[in-house]
């Protein structure tokens, strides 16, 4: 009876009520976002590489052997033999390994040299392959891969030519000139470092850094294939069974023939990720701030309708509505509300994501999930429904003391 007496009230004024609840819808989607963002986004940035047991490279910290190798970001203190690299791809534990060299540069976008390998094997988000917008692998000395950012961002197509420079910045004094590329792939969208990467192979590495007379030589004789680089950048490596992976990494970063460093991706993600807690904390205050403005809100519209409302509060009384039951209507009615533009929310932000997923995925690497029913969401909910009832405590105590008064009046 109560509640169907608190819906009919609001009913009534339902002008103001939904002023309230638009205020409120808006608020509690940003607050959900934001949480259903952070977790996402955190398994997203955790996904940019998957499939990987072991990331190789020189002794250095395990952060920046990470922003390297996976983010392009920073460069490396040192290289390692190309024949540890040899002996990485032959062990009996590892199934697969993709080399990695870097170093040059495309009008600002890092250049890697690798193998085939790269492209069958590299996967990202839930386990996914790149895959090819168009053209193909590598197969001859000066073929390049691009990114789809790249390709994008500089109007390239299959066939155009590509020069390398030296160096990793956006203006070079050192161009290749002399090995220009030819455009053989552009990978479909990934939202990773991928995106940003021109793909070369190692054996086109080693010779854009020949002497241009040199270089002539060794395609006139048929020497390519012996145009192994003596050092490489760093080693992704996947392994036939995840339980070697620790005795593994004990073995590598015990190599007595060269320095190497083996790192586990997701610990060192796991470190990276923590270094951004302050932000995570930023945006849970600014959501909470933005739902704490719409409870005020809320507060004053109920606050701001007891005088319009005496009529009708004298009334109850009449019928015999005690003052707690005045108490508990003006709860309820602020409690139908949130419930409302919770539920509601919810839905919108279900929906945003499902549809909003490729497009996430394509431009910004995040892989969001429409499901935002969460543990977490429900605390919140039970949260929000907690500081509901205290914001609404101020206009029930005065919903009571009305009907207090209006019996004393009696």
């Amino acid at each position: 009876m109560l509640r169907t007496l608190a819906f009919q009230s609001l009913l009534s004024r339902r002008k103001t009520v939904i002023l309230t609840y638009l205020s409120l819808l808006v608020s509690i989607s940003v607050l959900i976002s934001v949480e259903h963002l952070r977790a996402e986004a955190k398994e997203s940035f955790n996904r940019s590489i998957a499939g990987t047991d072991l990331i190789v490279g020189a002794p250095t910290g395990e952060l920046n052997l990470l922003l390297y190798s996976v983010f392009r970001m920073g460069s490396p203190t040192n290289n390692i033999q190309y024949s540890s690299f040899e002996m990485l791809k032959d062990h009996r534990s590892v199934a697969w390994a993709i080399p990695m060299s870097l170093g040059d540069s495309h009008r600002g976008y890092r250049v890697l040299g690798t193998t085939n390998a790269y492209f069958d094997h590299f996967s990202y988000g839930d386990k996914r392959k790149l895959s090819f917008r168009k053209g193909k692998e590598l197969s001859t000395l000066f073929d390049v891969v691009l990114g789809a950012e790249v390709a994008l961002e500089l109007g390239y197509s299959l066939g155009d030519n590509v020069v390398i420079s030296h160096g990793i910045g956006s203006t070079s004094f050192h161009n290749h000139d002399h090995a220009p590329f030819s455009i053989v792939g552009i990978l479909e969208p990934t939202g990773t470092s991928v995106d940003k990467t021109v793909h070369v192979s190692l054996k086109a590495i080693e010779a854009i850094h020949l002497p241009p007379s040199q270089l002539t030589q060794v395609l006139d004789d048929g020497l390519v294939e012996y145009l192994n680089p003596s050092s490489i950048t760093s080693v992704l490596l996947g392994l036939e069974n995840k339980f070697a992976t620790f005795a593994l990494q004990r073995q590598i970063n015990n190599f007595a023939d060269d320095r190497l460093m083996a790192v586990l991706p997701g610990v060192a993600m796991t470190q990276l990720w923590q270094l951004m807690g302050n932000l995570e904390s930023l945006l849970r205050v600014i959501s909470l701030l933005v739902l704490l403005a719409s409870l005020f809100g809320l507060t004053t519209m109920l606050l701001a309708s007891m005088n319009e409302r005496r009529n009708e509060i004298s009334v109850l009384r009449m019928i015999g509505a005690s003052p707690i039951t005045l108490f508990k209507l003006i709860v309820y009615e602020a409690v139908f509300i949130t419930l409302f533009a919770s539920i509601s929310a919810l839905l919108l932000v279900s929906a945003s994501f499902f549809m909003l997923s490729d497009w996430l995925v394509a431009n910004y690497g995040l892989f969001l999930s429409g499901n935002i029913l969460t543990v977490e969401i429900l605390l919140m909910f039970a949260f929000i429904m907690m500081t509901v009832v205290i914001a609404a405590l101020m206009p029930a105590i005065e919903a009571y003391r009305s009907g207090l008064n209006s019996q004393l009046a009696n």
